[in-house]
C-alpha cells in the first residue's frame, strides 16, 4: 500500500512538472510562389499552340493552362456560328474562377488579345500580369475587324463561308494539329469594358513580333505597340514571325521567364 502510494505522489508530481521550452524554430525561407501562366490562343488555333512552350516554362516550376476556346483545337467539333467574343472571354473566366487561380499572367496571341482584355475587365483582382503577343490591344466598343488596318491582306466577307472565317491555309486533311475554321462573330462583335479603371492598374507587357529585315512599322500589330507604349507598358521587340511560341519557343520561355 505504502508503495502503490508513494507512486502515485511521484506520478503527481511529474504531472505538475512545468513543460518544457519549445525549441526555437530554425529560419524557414518563406516559400516562392509558383507562377501560373494561362495562355489564350489567336484566330483560327487551339490550346496546342502552346505545347512546345509549355514544358520548357514547366521545367523551371511555372504552372501552364493552354486551354482551348469554344469551337478551336480539339472542340472543333462543337463549333457554332453563335459563338461570339463573350463566349471565348466566358471561357477564360471561368477557367481562372473553377481552377481557382490567383496572381495570373495572362497572355494573349493574336485574337487572343481580345480575349484577354476582356478577362481583365471581368476579374482584375485574378489577374497579376498581361502579357500582348503580337496582339489586337481593343479599347471599349472596337472589335477585331475594326482595329484591323485598312489595306491589309484581310477580307473578312471573301473568307467568310457559313458563318466561319476560312482562310486559305485552313483546309481539311491535312494532319493534326490543324488550323479550323474560326466563328465569324467573334470577329465582329465590339468588346464592352467596364471595369476599366481596375484594369488599367495590371502591370502589362507587350511583345511585337517582326519578320527578319522588316521595320517594326510594317508589322500589321504595329498600331497596337505603339497604343500600349502609349500607356506607358513596356514593348519588346522580338524578331520573329507571328507565332514564336511555335516557331522559337525557346526564345519566347527565355522572354517571359525574363519578365517574371
Amino acid at each position: 500500500m505504502r508503495l502503490r502510494l508513494l507512486a502515485l505522489l511521484g506520478f503527481a508530481c511529474f504531472a505538475f512538472l512545468p513543460a518544457a521550452e519549445p525549441a526555437p524554430a530554425a529560419n524557414v525561407a518563406p516559400a516562392i510562389k509558383q507562377p501560373v501562366l494561362v495562355a489564350v490562343h489567336g484566330a483560327w488555333a487551339g490550346g496546342w499552340h502552346f505545347k512546345k512552350i509549355a514544358p520548357l516554362l514547366e521545367a523551371k516550376g511555372w504552372k501552364v493552362y493552354r486551354p482551348s476556346l469554344s469551337g478551336l483545337g480539339e472542340h472543333f467539333n462543337t463549333a457554332r456560328t453563335d459563338i461570339g467574343l463573350a463566349t471565348h472571354i466566358d471561357d477564360i473566366v471561368n477557367l481562372i474562377l473553377f481552377e481557382d487561380l490567383h496572381d495570373v499572367i495572362l497572355l494573349g496571341h493574336s485574337y487572343g488579345g481580345m480575349v484577354i482584355t476582356g478577362v481583365a475587365d471581368r476579374i482584375p483582382e485574378r489577374i497579376g500580369r498581361l502579357v500582348y503577343l503580337d496582339a489586337c490591344l481593343p479599347v471599349d466598343g472596337e472589335s477585331l475587324l475594326t482595329l484591323h488596318k485598312p489595306g491589309a491582306t484581310f477580307d473578312l466577307d471573301k473568307m467568310t463561308r457559313d458563318g466561319f472565317v476560312i482562310p486559305d491555309w485552313v483546309k481539311p486533311g491535312k494532319p493534326f494539329p490543324i488550323d479550323v475554321p474560326h466563328p465569324r462573330k467573334t470577329f465582329t462583335d465590339p468588346i464592352a469594358l467596364k471595369n476599366q479603371a481596375a484594369a488599367a492598374k495590371i502591370p502589362a507587357t507587350y511583345i511585337l513580333t517582326v519578320d527578319k529585315g522588316k521595320q517594326p512599322e510594317e508589322d500589321d500589330f504595329y498600331a497596337a505597340s505603339e497604343r500600349a507604349r502609349a500607356r506607358g507598358w513596356p514593348v519588346i521587340i522580338m524578331e520573329a514571325d507571328h507565332n514564336p511560341q511555335w516557331h522559337q519557343p525557346e526564345a519566347l520561355a527565355n522572354l517571359l521567364l525574363d519578365l517574371h
